[in-house]
């Protein structure tokens, strides 16, 4: 059975934890198929929070390692979906 590995990123403060949520992002690139990030941008403001989507390929065993390193930085939360096909 095939599964899709969703993930959900909230960056409470971008400026703290932006390099260290990147630095984890790229060196699991490989597993990433798709990314998208937002936050909220006016004239005035640039939002401190963000949110990040995550489509993986791969293995179970290389999303979970993903997955705990981004838990172990503090000031993001993650969660997943996970759908079988």
């Amino acid at each position: 059975m095939n599964e899709i590995r969703i993930l959900g990123i909230h960056v409470i403060d971008r400026i703290k934890e932006a390099g260290m949520t990147q630095a984890v992002l790229t060196k699991h690139a490989g597993i990433i198929k798709t990314r998208l990030g937002f936050h909220e941008v006016s004239e005035e403001v640039c939002s401190r929070n963000g949110l990040i989507v995550l489509e993986l390929k791969g293995s179970s065993e290389h999303w979970a390692a993903l997955e705990h390193e981004l838990e172990d930085i503090g000031g993001i939360r993650v969660k997943q979906m996970n759908f079988s096909i």
